[in-house]
């Protein structure tokens, strides 16, 4: 049995008829559009107090006028409602976007995992008739998806061979990845476990029959000290069963703290409600890993999201995944890794692409990545720096990638090269770091 987000709710047809109005990305207008259906109604409090307030963006606050008509404040920021009115079709994406032919023909025929799904507040973000705009890049289906590229495969990272038990994959010594779910509010097109995720179709299925038997395996190895809990996106479970799962674990005794990895924060931050970072308290130390794409997505949403669970003691890293075309930029990452950190996320990981079936359009050589730390290193503080790493196919793990800054060695110094490119001594007498190069032409002193 799969985890159940959201219990069935009847679609309701639209409030009033469907409006001509500028297009919040590009100005432009549109006559006698299809509205998107309101979905269902947002959960009231048992006391019928009004629900607290979650900030809209202006450009947000257009788009659901505009696609929802009738819909509520209340109900646009209802997670619940987001989840159910998510963009899952053909039909729906073209009462949205503007599609391009090849993004029509892809998701025409589309069969199997990694369906096509993006939350109403996440497509408020994205240019209508840009395709290539970069968030919409990531989330609307193409054809480009077909072609398949040597050294790409459905599980880049060997994780089936690394599967000790079901949903645990032990791969370090002291750490576990504990996949929870096939869910997520939003399927990235790039995503590492496109086989997997988005039931039906996919490999796995989830459930707390499942969770039983990687709660045993854990419960047997007791070298095992932090778990990693993925997905699929945890924050796509109920309140109540991540609970369930995050107490049990917790009480594990060598099992000294818990991560999540997840993108919910940025495609649905509304589901950071105040009851849930009232739950995630009771289970610290607890940290966060943020999958951010792109400063577009640092909204006046996210910020309230991310401020709630830096405000319940929860500490914020990030995860950014380098594409072409995309984020593949100085000028994109820096103000990316810099608005991470005015919101309390300390900017974690850069990642090569994955070599997953029908990536190659997102990928950028290695070169690309170690621009983007050379840019920032010296050129910010340290605090926006991450660590650029590839994810080993075949199992490797993750393998830190950084410049090289070591020119040589001059005797008894050695010869290091700092972010403006010059050249320093530091003495190392006893030292063989640098050894291996050429002696190096150095200036007159």
């Amino acid at each position: 049995m799969s985890l159940q987000v959201v219990r069935g709710r009847e679609l309701k047809p639209p409030s009033r008829p469907g409006r001509t109005e500028p297009d919040a990305r590009s100005g432009s207008k549109t006559s006698q559009e299809s509205p998107i259906p309101r979905i269902g109604k947002a959960a009231s409090p048992a006391s019928g107090k009004t629900l607290l307030r979650f900030p809209v963006g202006e450009e947000t606050r257009a788009f659901y006028r505009r696609f929802y008509p009738g819909t509520t404040t209340a109900e646009w920021n209802d997670w619940h409602w987001q989840f159910q009115a998510r963009i899952r079709n053909l039909e729906m994406l073209e009462k949205v976007f503007v599609l391009a032919e090849d993004e029509r023909l892809a998701a025409s025929r589309h069969k199997g995992p990694l369906p096509v799904g993006i939350t109403p507040y996440y497509a408020s973000l994205m240019s209508r008739e840009d395709a290539s705009e970069p968030l919409r890049r990531t989330h609307v289906i193409s054809t480009k998806e077909d072609i398949v590229l040597p050294g790409e495969s459905i599980d880049p990272l060997d994780e089936d061979h690394d599967t000790a038990a079901p949903g645990i994959v032990h791969r370090y010594p002291d750490r576990v990845l504990f996949l929870t779910t096939g869910t997520c509010s939003t399927y990235c097109r790039y995503c590492t476990r496109a086989r997997a995720v988005g039931n039906p179709g996919g490999e796995y299925q989830f459930s707390p029959k499942q969770w039983e038997k990687g709660l045993a395996y854990l419960e047997a190895h007791t070298e095992v000290r932090d778990v990693l809990l993925s997905g699929g996106d945890p924050l796509s479970i109920a309140d109540d069963k991540l609970d369930w799962l995050l107490t049990r674990l917790r009480a594990m005794k060598h099992i000294e703290f818990l991560r999540i990895g997840s993108k919910i924060p940025m495609v649905l931050p509304q589901r950071i409600t105040k009851a849930f970072v009232k739950m995630l308290k009771k289970h610290h130390p607890l940290f966060m890993s943020i999958h951010v794409t792109h400063p577009r997505e640092l909204t006046p949403e996210t910020t309230e999201a991310l401020n709630r669970l830096a405000d319940a003691g929860v500490p914020l890293g990030s995860q950014t995944v380098v594409m072409k075309g995309i984020n593949d930029d100085i000028s994109i990452m820096k103000p990316l890794m810099q608005g991470l950190l005015k919101r309390r996320v300390r900017p974690y990981y850069l990642y090569q692409t994955d070599p997953v079936r029908g990536s190659g359009h997102f990928r950028t050589t290695v070169d690309a990545g170690l621009k983007i730390i050379e840019g920032l290193r010296g050129f910010t503080t340290g605090y926006a720096t991450p660590i650029f790493a590839v994810d080993a196919p075949g199992g490797g793990g993750k393998i830190q990638i950084a410049p090289d800054m070591v020119v040589g060695r001059d005797g008894d110094d050695l010869l290091l090269k700092n972010f403006e490119g010059k050249v320093y001594r530091y003495p190392d007498p006893l030292g063989t770091l640098g050894s291996d190069k050429p002696k190096p032409k150095l200036p007159a002193e």
